[in-house]
């Protein structure tokens, strides 16, 4: 929309307004707010600021004071708060650095004196005290009040504004959270029913409610059960909003959750006991490209029943992670703007379309702004009634001006949050930092060196300025010109949903087939039929294994081959991959649907395995174009060159497991190939159909069929004619450490050379959560990492220990987590638990636990419906032990084993899992870096999974892969890895020989 040429948009008169209203709250600096004063003397790019608001976040829901003077220790040594002290207009300001330049100088000292020896005196617990003091003042600043009654109070000292109250918090994650914040809603509103004095609804207090809070489950793919629980619960809070003649908005959330909002603010709307009340409404975010035609299609809504919707108009609450988020999952584009000026625009297009409907909309218009504030109120000046709003805390100055000197008439609601100081503070300041941008009016309204005319200035012509420079780029090139990002499906997207479902569906009854496969022939063989794990009735297809005949030509032919393939050019081998995975993408489809018949994985995880295989093809592409591209020069003494070339070794076996049928099958494929060895693939023989499938695509992106056989085998021929053959160079393995280690002995005993064994076994992987972590947080983290495909990824999480002081909590919450978890058919988009491979794998699992239950505690299981009894289902189960050496080897499947330990302790948490023997992953959650450090510096362990988030702490994520960058997993190590795939060769040549004749001298180092 040109905006620019809206009725009303005058960009001279709303300019000038603008700057009448930047320059009077400048001049009031000292009526600023503390919250404004806070991110003026702490600005949120400062060190200092940083600082300040990690502890915000976290000291006051830190149970335990050991953990609290660790993270105040770490936090304000070596920090200049002197530079701080007096330097703001606000006393609350200077009064909080006070005690921090104090707490400061004190830590400081600490650190030189030790520890343990600080602690022995009153200092520590006097610092712990004046910080936490200063956390609550804070607290004051952000949260309106911690109940309603108080809130209520509070509101009727300032009758100059009107009030939404908000009962804030974590989204739930299980229904006693959900509970919880229904019962608080309801009591909320039986509490406004009584202060609802006016006739007229609009000047009544109102009440905001988050979705997300009502149904631990409010996510696009649970939405059919999602829809229905929360319009119900939606009604119930309606209800007793009309009956109390208060308005109820509905908050706006991520941009995943905007069609299932819609579909449920519809469904509630409509209902007939809510006909002629005009006080359901529903909050929309700008900066999502989709906020103009939802504000259309909001007024047709309204316009067919022929009542208003109270429609509040914001900016967005989500910014980082709508990017991180669409990056991730390899969306086409982003779901919101990625200018801060193109938002603007967004706001005010969609400010002029809710003005233009006066009969469907009331208005309320939530900014902090003076340019937006001032464009309103030019647009808006023939509305019959409409309202601004700001965030308790902050644009007071500005409204105050609107109000007390300007007169505009125009009524400002304040939103306020309400709940306990400790569990409000943390959620509202990581809100703050994702969205306290530096080029906000807030954030620069006081720094004295950023002129009016910029701070006011027109983000029209800021966006047609734009236009020509760097922006985003998009999640398909987030890796710049190194590589492709694969593309991924938009699961929020109801029509894509549907579409897949609909295409999984019309696969469901394909007969598959499978054999080996040499120079592209089939071979004939024993045949074994493959069954549904989900139902052992269902027939998937049928696999042919190899004879030993068929083994012998295999080795022949890629013998034969190796010599030609070695020496094409790196771009034609990396040309075959590149388009393999353009292939692997068109047949997307396809794989999914083997993925879950065969292997029994989820959509959704079989969906992010045909990611990974595409960007193992493109990664490996790209680092055999790093890696064989040129030969590498290296130093040498004058009068001589020395170079460096990589070739590859030979014949390698890819030995590939269930568990990662696509993904695993085709990393260690790609990478032999792109390094200039031919392969003999031996399949798992429960995935083998998926294998068969996967090798027929690279077949068809170009590799040569003699380049690349396909053996389905059988275990005992495996060994006596695979492993033992000459023609073997080398052989890559992922499985079980035990295979590994059997594989290992067969080599050196059948052998006389050593042959390279490249194998990714697994190990007991643990989390390290200590007291400073979000509970909320890690609940999720270790519930999707311990029980997303069954449990059954060699990077799952096995035990997760966690600290005294929050297990009890923790443990409460994975309960109401797990029952959660819908187990049944894999087949359907909305499943969360499939089956185990086979009943070879479930007997294991049935035989650990019950030995378990001797030696610990059975805290949780999920039930398992009759209806599954054909199916190979183990269901998520959560055991608490003593010691980790309870547990003698790795648990492969969805048991999760907790064990609370001391923060003392951590050392002997840390010798523990070493005892374990080399980990693959290890996971930590944690606000405190030096444990971060500690626990990295100590332990054996493969891959550590942490995310320094935005305010600098360290917080653990889930050891769990599949989401498509897996160039920086563990199987994919680049140029490095490839390393280990090729024979490395020097080649010195003399170039002081006389009369130029050369002497070529070169070498096998391998």
């Amino acid at each position: 929309m040109n905006i620019s040429a809206i009725n009303g948009y005058d960009p001279a008169a709303i300019s000038q307004t603008a700057t009448t209203l930047a320059v009077a709250v400048r001049e009031k600096r000292h009526r600023q707010s503390a919250i404004e004063a806070f991110l003026h003397e702490y600005q949120l790019t400062s060190r200092e600021g940083i600082i300040l608001m990690s502890i915000a976040e976290a000291l006051l829901r830190i149970p335990d004071s050991r953990t609290q003077d660790l993270l105040l220790q770490e936090k304000l040594s070596g920090v200049d708060w002197q530079s701080h002290l007096h330097h703001s207009d606000s006393q609350l300001v200077n009064l909080a650095t006070r005690a921090l330049l104090f707490a400061g100088d004190f830590e400081a000292h600490h650190d030189s004196q030790g520890f343990e020896q600080l602690l022995s005196r009153v200092g520590a617990p006097l610092i712990r005290a004046a910080v936490k003091q200063a956390m609550q003042h804070l607290a004051l600043q952000f949260v309106f009040a911690e109940s309603i009654q108080e809130a209520i109070r509070r509101s009727e000292q300032e009758p100059v504004f009107r009030y939404s109250f908000d009962m804030l918090g974590e989204a739930a994650l299980t229904k006693a959270d959900a509970e919880r914040y229904f019962e608080a809603y309801r009591f909320a509103i039986d509490a406004l029913a009584g202060h609802a004095v006016s006739a007229e609804l609009y000047d009544n207090p109102g009440l905001s409610i988050k979705l997300s809070a009502l149904y631990p489950r409010y996510e696009p793919l649970q939405h059919v059960r999602a829809v229905k629980a929360l319009r119900d619960k939606l009604l119930v809070l309606a209800r007793a909003a009309r009956q109390a003649n208060i308005m109820l908005t509905v908050d706006a959330e991520e941009s995943e959750r905007l069609d299932m909002s819609l579909d449920i603010f519809a469904s509630a709307f409509k209902h007939r006991d809510l006909d002629g009340w005009p006080g359901l409404g529903l909050a929309v975010q700008a900066y999502q490209k989709r906020a103009l035609p939802v504000i259309r299609w909001l007024a047709k809504l309204a316009s067919h029943h022929r009542r208003k919707i109270p429609l509040r108009l914001v900016k967005g609450a989500y910014w980082d992670s709508e990017i991180k988020r669409a990056q991730e999952y390899g969306l086409a584009d982003y779901p919101v703007f990625t200018r801060k000026s193109a938002t603007d625009v967004s706001y005010l297009a969609c400010a002029q379309v809710m003005l233009s409907e006066p009969a469907a909309f009331y208005p309320q218009f939530a900014s902090h702004n003076a340019h937006t504030v001032a464009a309103i109120y030019h647009l808006g000046r023939q509305h019959p009634g409409y309202e601004f709003q700001r965030l308790h805390g902050m644009g007071e100055s500005l409204y105050r001006e609107i109000i007390d000197v300007q007169d505009w008439k125009i009524h400002c609601r304040v939103y306020a949050p309400i709940g306990a100081y400790h569990e409000l503070l943390p959620y509202l300041v990581r809100r703050l930092l994702e969205n306290g941008a530096n080029t906000s009016f807030i954030n620069q309204i006081s720094r004295m060196n950023i002129s009016v005319d910029e701070l006011v200035s027109d983000p029209v012509a800021a966006v047609r300025a734009s236009a020509n420079q760097a922006q985003i780029v998009l999640p398909r090139n987030l890796f710049g010109d190194r590589r492709v990002n694969s593309s991924g499906l938009n699961l929020a997207d109801p029509e894509q949903l549907a579409s897949l479902q609909h295409s999984v569906n019309t696969l469901s009854d394909k007969y598959w087939t499978a054999m080996p496969l040499i120079n592209g022939r089939p071979y004939s063989g024993k045949e074994r039929l493959i069954v549904n794990p989900f139902d052992n009735r269902l027939k998937v297809g049928s696999v042919t294994f190899a004879e030993p005949e068929a083994i012998g030509e295999a080795l022949t032919e890629a013998s034969l081959a190796f010599a030609d393939w070695r020496l094409a050019p790196v771009a034609k081998r990396a040309q075959y991959l590149l388009k393999a995975a353009d292939l692997l993408e068109a047949n997307r489809l396809e794989l999914v649907s083997l993925c879950v018949r065969e292997g029994g994985r989820t959509i959704k995880d079989a969906l992010a395995e045909v990611r990974e295989a595409v960007d193992f093809c493109r990664y490996y592409a790209q680092s055999a174009m790093d890696l064989f591209s040129q030969p590498v020069k290296l130093p040498g003494p004058t009068g001589e060159e020395n170079w460096l070339y990589h070739y590859g070794r030979g014949v390698y076996v890819c030995i590939s497991p269930w568990n990662f049928p696509i993904a695993i099958f085709i990393g260690q494929i790609a990478a032999a190939l792109a390094a200039g060895n031919t392969v003999i693939a031996k399949p798992a023989s429960q995935t083998a159909l998926t294998a068969m499938r996967c090798v027929q695509l690279l077949h068809q992106a170009g590799v040569p069929e003699s380049v690349l056989h396909f053996l389905p085998i059988g275990g005992n021929l495996f060994g006596e004619h695979l492993l033992a053959d000459a023609r073997v160079a080398g052989l890559v393995f992922t499985g079980s450490t035990e295979t590994a280690q059997t594989i290992n002995r067969q080599l050196a005993l059948q052998r006389r050379d050593i042959v390279p064994v490249i194998a990714e076994t697994g190990g007991q992987n643990v989390l390290i959560a200590d007291s400073s972590a979000l509970l909320e947080q890690l609940v999720q983290d270790a519930a999707v990492s311990a029980f997303n495909s069954v449990g059954q990824r060699c990077s799952a999480l096995r035990v997760l220990f966690v600290q005294e002081e929050i297990a009890d909590k923790t443990v409460a919450m994975l309960i109401g987590a797990m029952q959660e978890l819908v187990i049944g058919n894999p087949g359907f988009y909305w499943t969360d638990i499939g089956p185990v491979i086979d009943r070879a794998a479930l007997a294991p699992l049935i035989a650990h636990l019950e030995a378990m239950q001797q030696q610990g505690r059975l805290l949780y299981q999920l039930p398992v419906p009759e209806r599954l009894g054909y199916g190979s289902f183990f269901p998520p189960s959560l055991i608490e032990l003593h010691s980790l050496s309870q547990l003698t080897g790795e648990v492969f499947g969805p048991i999760l084993h907790v064990i609370r330990y001391r923060e003392p302790e951590l050392d002997q948490v840390i010798d523990a899992v070493n005892a374990t023997g080399y980990g693959l992953t290890l996971g930590i959650h944690s606000r405190i870096d030096s444990t971060f450090n500690t626990i990295r510096q100590r332990v054996k362990v493969g891959n550590i999974y942490v995310n320094r988030n935005m305010i600098g702490a360290v917080v653990g994520v889930q050891p769990f892969g599949g989401t498509g960058l897996s160039g920086t997993g563990p199987k994919a190590g680049g140029p490095d890895y490839l390393r280990r795939f090729v024979i490395e060769q020097t080649v010195t040549v003399n170039t002081a020989a006389i009369g130029g004749n050369a002497t070529l001298l070169a070498q096998d180092l391998r």
